[in-house]
């Protein structure tokens, strides 16, 4: 039985600089940004500061 991933890219922009990643678990999506050597991973919020949420995701 194949595992399903627990994350999915739905979103690049330039050379893989900026990305957006959604959990297939709880839909929420993060932004993942690279520069050189280093990284960061942050929540994508809405306006009223809540995580933004994908209901529906094509694995």
């Amino acid at each position: 039985m194949a595992k399903e991933k627990r994350f999915i890219k739905v979103y690049s922009e330039g050379l893989g600089v900026n990305e957006i990643w959604v959990d297939t678990q709880t839909g929420v999506n993060y932004l993942y940004h690279n520069s050189g050597y280093g990284g960061g991973l942050t929540p994508l919020l809405d306006s009223n500061g809540k995580p933004v949420v994908t209901s529906t995701i094509n694995k």
